[in-house]
């Protein structure tokens, strides 16, 4: 993997479209050369994210009274919460990378985060025809606990990671997670609950993408 440090900017909770707003601005000064690549940690307020090619049947119930929001990135439903660890990747890509190639750094990026943080990890390929198997699974468990949706545009990323730390999971039963009616969602704290102090994984992920 190749050397790609990032400035690292950091929030608490912000709302998802505000943040949507700040994010189109980095972008826009990155395609400038303006800004550094740059990681941008932060949480949501409770909301459902959907990509273009979400289902109408993978959507929630509204009575559970949780917005639902479309997004320009790749991938499917996901869930955004409090307890969650949010990353946004506004980094411009070499003349032979592609979103692709960034995205599978980006997962094993995260591998090595939460290896730091005491639980075993992996990415998975996709097999032919099936439902592409963007993020990270726990090995021991096979459970899901990194959803990962992003986008390019003028050779500069966007969107990026949720890293489930110890947040309410009972919302993503609520949907269809990643395009996968069987996913089972789980979080830092369900698998190893030393590991799950917010300020703990902050660190963790911004030493695992070179971010100061």
């Amino acid at each position: 993997m190749r050397e790609r440090p990032l400035a690292l900017v950091q929030d608490d909770l912000v709302d998802y479209e505000k943040a949507m707003e700040r994010m189109a601005d980095l972008v826009g000064l990155r395609q400038r050369d303006e800004r550094p690549d740059t990681l941008w940690l932060l949480s949501h307020p409770q909301v459902y994210t959907i990509g273009r090619r979400t289902p109408q049947q993978h959507l929630p119930d509204p009575s559970h009274g949780i917005p639902v929001v479309s997004t320009g990135r790749g991938g499917q439903l996901t869930y955004h919460g409090p307890g969650q660890l949010v990353g946004y990747l506004i980094v411009k890509l070499g003349e032979t990378e592609g979103i692709v190639d960034y995205v599978r750094e980006v997962e094993l990026r995260l591998v090595r985060a939460l290896g730091a943080l005491g639980v075993r990890a992996e990415r998975r390929d996709t097999p032919p025809g099936s439902e592409l198997l963007t993020g990270v699974w726990t090995t021991e468990t096979g459970r899901k606990i990194v959803s990962i949706g992003m986008r390019q545009s003028r050779g500069v990323t966007s969107h990026g990671f949720a890293l489930n730390v110890d947040g309410d999971l009972t919302p993503w039963g609520w949907a269809v997670a990643c395009g996968m009616p069987d996913v089972d969602m789980t979080s830092l704290n369900r698998e190893a609950s030393a590991a799950g102090a917010m300020d703990r994984v902050r660190a963790a992920v911004a030493e695992a993408f070179e971010a100061r």
